[in-house]
């Protein structure tokens, strides 16, 4: 499994939508955008490292009060064995009428050949 497909997972069993980069519908009032950030290596003491760390930025848009389900994203994501590296606030866009709230995650995942 990849990191962008279990994200998505735990996103819908949230009850929200979600796609990755941008939002390509009618956004309804709340979803979420999940945007890849890193891949790389663990430090390894051979030349063939075993796992490697995935990271992504989850944006949740909400025009209402985006804290209950901040908690409850960071609840599902956190009980899925993810690492949450950052949570912010990023600003309201009074053009849309949305709030804007990020969370960086990170997983680790065994390398494939």
């Amino acid at each position: 499994m990849s990191l962008l497909s279990e994200i998505k997972t735990v996103v819908t069993d949230c009850g929200l939508s979600v796609e990755t980069g941008v939002f390509s519908d009618e956004p309804p009032d709340e979803y979420v955008v999940v945007t890849p950030i890193a891949d790389t290596y663990e430090l390894h003491a051979d030349d063939a490292p075993g796992y490697e760390t995935q990271e992504a930025r989850l944006s949740l848009f909400s025009k209402g009060n985006y804290m209950q389900r901040k908690k409850q994203l960071c609840s599902a994501l956190l009980a899925a064995d993810f690492t949450v590296t950052d949570r912010r606030y990023i600003g309201h866009e009074d053009d849309t009428g949305f709030h804007h709230y990020a969370i960086d995650v990170a997983k680790l995942y065994e390398t494939e050949d």
